[in-house]
């Protein structure tokens, strides 16, 4: 009898946590019943699993064309375990984007802040943030035409397409003819990059090295799926994090035991700061190696994806950059003013972050209830804007699936709400520049030495993070020999 008391009481129990578990998926509905049209799936997992459907990153995705299409470019959705609007709306992402700690909050997912670290700029709110972010700027601002950035820039992409002349790592294929797998040297080149102007470290130093490879088990981690299971790709990017976090600090005290040691990189003016803690110093320290090595390494591995498909692009590009070198003794440095001339360069890679959304969208909170035009936002409700939407919306860029640097000609090069590809408001990517200044230097080099196109099939996906599968190889062949 008391077997029989125990199972019947467990079965109540299950059948309670499932009704529970309905209830609460479905309250929202009821208590919100202006909230935008749409369905919120299954209980718990939403329709969480249709959102996050892989497909090509210069496509809305199954999930966004259906939605859109049943309920209009606003609609409501169960999103990441939360009651979900989500905009593919041009004029509410901006309203969004522009009212940041007055209607709206910054809200990633959980498991996001336990590898990126309570004091990122990714993560942080209000005044915390807007501390952070004005550092920020004010290096951004004191790097970016800085003439020894610069040659850094120029120094770091002349040794990586160098290198492909004497190494095809057992590719060759007669000719000169070799593939590269792109993304891994734009990543490179990337790292190579912003560790130079964050902690002054150069490719060959061995702790630069140590950091790379546990930056690489960062970024794993940081796009899978968040379990903390000894050997998991969270887990392990969680100890990455750790051992980066320590370097670090290791660095910092070597710095401070130097005392006059000046390196002119951004940890010499963090150390200069009185504003943070060394825990935040860090944190901006691992934000920027976030920020420069993956955003800008993607963009210039899309910029070749979509120049190895427009022969025409491609040609207008080499021509300009033809213009510029020959302008220029053979040994002379690229200079700001030489980039303030690239301008189809500028053009192509605009076009570059339109098509291929480097960032589909970003995680917001409505902090109240917000009514904006016929939309009622329900209060603490997720709100997804979802900038890929805009990039190819055919009413507002013609021809929106096809790559075309042109349209970007005679117009604004800044943000706005038709192009906001870095994100907008308080939060706007601040390294966005140096991404371009960086981006625009390596295909310089790259166009004035090799001929290239793309290997096979392969093109960026949207997991919703966006990544080459193959790893975009390329079959390159020098223009002249070598000198």
């Amino acid at each position: 009898m008391m077997a029989g008391e125990l199972v019947l009481a467990a079965v109540a129990t299950l059948l309670a946590s499932l009704l529970a578990l309905v209830l609460s998926h479905f309250l929202p509905l009821l208590l919100n019943p202006k909230a935008p049209k749409g369905s919120f799936g299954w209980p718990l997992l939403g329709e969480t699993l249709r959102f996050l459907t892989p497909h090509a990153s210069n496509t809305l995705g199954g999930f966004l064309e259906d939605h859109c299409s049943r309920y209009g470019q606003v609609f409501k959705s169960h999103l990441f375990c939360t009651p979900t609007v989500v905009s593919c709306d041009q004029d509410l992402n901006h309203f969004i984007l522009q009212n940041e700690e007055r209607l709206f909050q910054c809200s990633y997912p959980r498991p996001i802040h336990g590898i990126l670290g309570k004091s990122s700029m990714l993560v942080v709110l209000g005044e915390d943030h807007k501390r952070l972010r004005n550092l920020a700027l004010a290096l951004v601002t004191s790097t970016k035409l800085k003439p020894s950035y610069l040659g850094d820039i120029e120094k770091i992409a002349l040794h990586v397409v160098g290198a492909w002349r004497h190494d095809d790592g057992g590719s060759g294929r007669g000719g000169g003819v070799r593939v590269v797998a792109f993304c891994e040297e734009a990543r490179k080149f990337a790292f190579s990059v912003i560790v130079k102007q964050v902690l002054g470290l150069s490719p060959e130093e061995p702790v630069t090295a140590r950091i790379l490879e546990d930056f690489l088990a960062f970024m794993k981690g940081l796009i899978s799926f968040p379990l903390y299971i000894p050997g998991t790709p969270y887990a392990k990017a969680v100890q990455a994090r750790e051992r980066i976090s320590n370097t670090v600090k290791g660095i910092i005290e070597e710095r401070r035991s130097a005392g006059s040691c000046n390196k002119g990189d951004f940890l010499d003016v963090l150390l200069s700061s009185n504003e943070l803690s060394d825990e935040e110093k860090v944190s901006f320290v691992l934000d920027s190696l976030l920020g420069g090595y993956e955003t800008t390494s993607l963009l210039i591995s899309m910029v070749v994806y979509f120049l190895g498909q427009s022969a025409q692009d491609l040609d207008l590009v080499k021509r300009e950059h033809d213009s510029i070198r020959s302008n220029k003794g053979k040994e002379e440095c690229l200079t700001s003013e030489d980039y303030k001339k690239m301008e189809y360069t500028q053009q192509v890679i605009n076009e570059a972050l339109r098509c291929g959304n480097i960032v589909k969208f970003v995680h917001r909170k409505a902090l109240k209830d917000v009514k904006y035009k016929e939309y009622l936002i329900p209060s603490g409700w997720k709100v997804l804007p979802v900038f890929s939407a805009v990039h190819l919306n055919p009413s507002l860029h013609g021809n929106a699936q096809q790559f075309q640097p042109c349209r970007w000609e005679g117009t604004s090069q800044g943000t706005g709400k038709r192009f906001t590809p870095f994100g907008g408001g308080p939060r706007l990517c601040p390294g966005s520049e140096l991404a371009k200044v960086e981006a625009a230097f390596f295909l310089h080099h790259l166009v004035l030495n090799y001929r290239w196109r793309i290997d096979g099939d392969d093109i960026p996906m949207a997991y919703p993070y966006v990544e080459f599968q193959r790893g975009l190889p390329i079959e390159i062949e020098p223009t002249s020999p070598e000198s």
